[in-house]
C-alpha cells in the first residue's frame, strides 16, 4: 500500500505498488489496518495514538534446535542488565534478548561476537551453536512500543490489532489481542458489509467491544514493566522478586492466572456460525 483512496470525505481503498513497480487501486467499501505499529493506514487516517512509557527493547533471533533440547516455553534466562525468552519452536528456537530501550546502535557497534558471547553467558546450552548467527544481520531490532488509539477508525478505515494498539512483547499476548479483534470486526461487520452500509457507528462497535481487554492488557504489561523488567534491565535485579518466587512455589495453582489471560483474555471471541466449518464425519 503507498496511501488511501478518499472520495467525499470517507476511504473508499487503497492505491499500492508492488515489488516490479506496478502500481494500481482497490476499491472496498471497508478498509481494514492491520499494518502494524508504523501503520500507514492509520497515519494517513490522521489517527494518533497515545503512547506510554517502554523500558525496553528486543533483539529477535534463532539457533537451531538439537534432538536433545528440553527448553520450557516462556522460560526467562536473566542477569543484570539484560534477560532472553526462548520459544521453542518445531525446528528451532526462536530467542527474544531484551535489554534497555534505545541501546539498538550500542549493541550493534559491540558487534556480533560480543553478542555471541552475552547470549552464551545468558543461556550456557547455546553456547555450541552461537556460531549460526553470523553477524548482526542474523539480529533482528524490535523497537518495544505500547500504545492505544482512542478513536480506531474513521468512516471507511478501520484499524485493528498493533495498528490500533501496540502491545509490549511481555506475555507474547500481541498475536492474541489481534486475531480476538479480527475475530470481533467479522462478527460485527458481516451483516452491514452484506447490506452494502457500514457506518462509523458499526466500525465504532468494534473499538467498544475490544477496549477493555486491550486496556486491561496494557495496563498489567506497564505494571510489570516497572515492577519486574526494569528493574532486571537497569541492573537493580538478576531475577524476579524472591517473595513472587516464594508464593507461586508455595501456591503453584496461582501461575493459573496469569496463563489464563494471556491464552484466552478477558473477552475470548468465537467465530461467527456463518464461519464455522461444519464438522468432518470421521
Amino acid at each position: 500500500m503507498t496511501e488511501l483512496v478518499r472520495e467525499d470525505g470517507r476511504v473508499r481503498g487503497v492505491r499500492y505498488r508492488t515489488a516490479d513497480g506496478v502500481t494500481g487501486e482497490i476499491r472496498a467499501d471497508l478498509t481494514v489496518a492491520c499494518d502494524g505499529r508504523h501503520s500507514l493506514a492509520r497515519r494517513q487516517a490522521g489517527l494518533r495514538p497515545r503512547e506510554f512509557a517502554v523500558p525496553i527493547d528486543a533483539w529477535w533471533f534463532r539457533v537451531p534446535r538439537l534432538p536433545g533440547d528440553r527448553p520450557a516455553a516462556l522460560a526467562p534466562k536473566a542477569a543484570p542488565g539484560r534477560f532472553a525468552v526462548v520459544i521453542p519452536r518445531e525446528t528451532f528456537l526462536q530467542v527474544a534478548y531484551i535489554g534497555r530501550k534505545g541501546t539498538d546502535a550500542q549493541l550493534r557497534a559491540r558487534g556480533i561476537e560480543a553478542f555471541r558471547a552475552d547470549v552464551a553467558e545468558l543461556v550456557p546450552e547455546f553456547r555450541d551453536r552461537m556460531d549460526t548467527l553470523r553477524s548482526m544481520d542474523d539480529v533482528k531490532h524490535l523497537d518495544v512500543r505500547v500504545d492505544r488509539l482512542v478513536q480506531w477508525h474513521v468512516d471507511g478505515l478501520l484499524c485493528i490489532g498493533d495498528a490500533a494498539h501496540a502491545m509490549s512483547p511481555v506475555g507474547g499476548v500481541g498475536i492474541n489481542l489481534a486475531v480476538q479483534d479480527a475475530v470481533a470486526a467479522a462478527t460485527l461487520l458481516a451483516e452491514p458489509l452484506r447490506n452494502g452500509a457500514v457506518g462509523p457507528s458499526d466500525l465504532a462497535a468494534v473499538r467498544a467491544r475490544r477496549i477493555l481487554p486491550t486496556v486491561a492488557v496494557q495496563t498489567l504489561q506497564r505494571a510489570l514493566h516497572r515492577a519486574l523488567v526494569a528493574p532486571l534491565v537497569e541492573g537493580r535485579r538478576a531475577g524476579p522478586p524472591k517473595p513472587v518466587l516464594a508464593l507461586l512455589h508455595r501456591f503453584p495453582q496461582l501461575s493459573v492466572v496469569p496463563a489464563y489471560l494471556i491464552g484466552v483474555g478477558l473477552r475470548p471471541e468465537h467465530a461467527p456460525p456463518f464461519a464455522r466449518r461444519s464438522p468432518v464425519a470421521g
